[in-house]
């Protein structure tokens, strides 16, 4: 005989029991037609199950019960009550002493594979819906009931600070009367053209007011940059109209204006102070 799966023999345990439903019989009907081997199981299981119908003894219906039959089936007159036969005592005894052990392990089989058969489908439907759930979830979130639907995910991201200026070259004017002391140091930035004057030791007269101012053989006359403030630093970017070149080789000069600078953009006195651009920091290597 071929070896059959537990679930196999479970069937055909309980067909002999007759506990499945009538697809489940129909199954086993036909898997007995074409395979003899699983008939002859089912054979077997008949005869060992057997001895459990000869332990019961045969109970007399009572006349309630038949009359119930009689008028279910269209048969008003009455027949004699059917007895159940009884089975030869001995043979029941001498079988029942001889399997008991087997009889209870046939019982307790079947009872665990309807058991785990029950499981089985109970955890495929949870797996369905399940899956079912998740589908919505992905899809359809909105559908979901509030306590089930996904919580918003937050992505936390880093505020990056902004990459610092590549350095860029320095220039520097030292502005002074010629053989004298510093009275002013320019500082030009060549990547923002932004300019700073810084007072070293000029001071303005009352009433008057320090201008600074570009000259270059590329401009017709000379061009003001702004009144130098009174504070020891004075900034401003004006230089960022100018091209770049021009601006590394003027010369700037400092004239002295009456209060607020020059009212019509032209100088009105010799400059007291001048001085040229060097470079003072190098542009970084590329």
């Amino acid at each position: 005989m071929m070896a059959y799966s537990d679930d196999d023999i479970a069937l055909a345990a309980e067909y002999a029991l007759g506990t499945l439903d009538a697809d489940e019989r129909a199954q086993v009907e036909t898997m007995m037609s074409a395979d003899q081997d699983f008939a002859a199981m089912i054979r077997s299981w008949e005869h060992k199950l057997g001895v459990l119908n000869q332990m019961v003894g045969s109970v007399e219906p009572r006349v309630e019960v038949w009359e119930g039959i009689r008028a279910a089936i269209g048969h008003s007159e009455p027949q004699a009550p059917l007895v159940l036969p009884e089975a030869p005592a001995p043979a029941v005894a001498a079988t029942v002493e001889d399997q008991p052990a087997e009889d209870s392990n046939i019982i307790r089989l079947v009872a665990n594979a309807r058991r785990w058969r029950a499981i089985a489908s109970v955890a495929s439907a949870i797996a369905a819906a399940l899956v079912a759930i998740i589908g919505v979830e992905l899809s359809m979130p909105d559908l979901l009931p509030d306590s089930m639907r996904p919580r918003p995910r937050m992505q936390i991201v880093e505020a990056k600070a902004p990459p610092a200026p590549a350095p860029s070259a320095q220039y520097v004017a030292i502005l002074q009367k010629e053989g004298g002391s510093p009275a002013f140091i320019l500082t030009v930035d060549d990547a923002t053209k932004n300019f700073t004057v810084r007072k070293v030791g000029a001071s303005a007269e009352p009433g008057k007011s320090f201008e600074l101012w570009l000259i270059s053989d590329k401009l017709p006359k000379p061009r003001s940059l702004g009144v130098i403030g009174a504070s020891d630093f004075t900034s401003r970017p004006v230089l960022s109209s100018y091209d770049a070149e021009m601006v590394k080789g003027a010369t700037f000069a400092v004239t002295v204006e009456q209060a607020g600078g020059s009212p019509d953009g032209n100088p009105h006195s010799a400059p007291v102070f001048s001085g040229r651009l060097i470079e003072a920091v190098p542009p970084p290597a590329r």
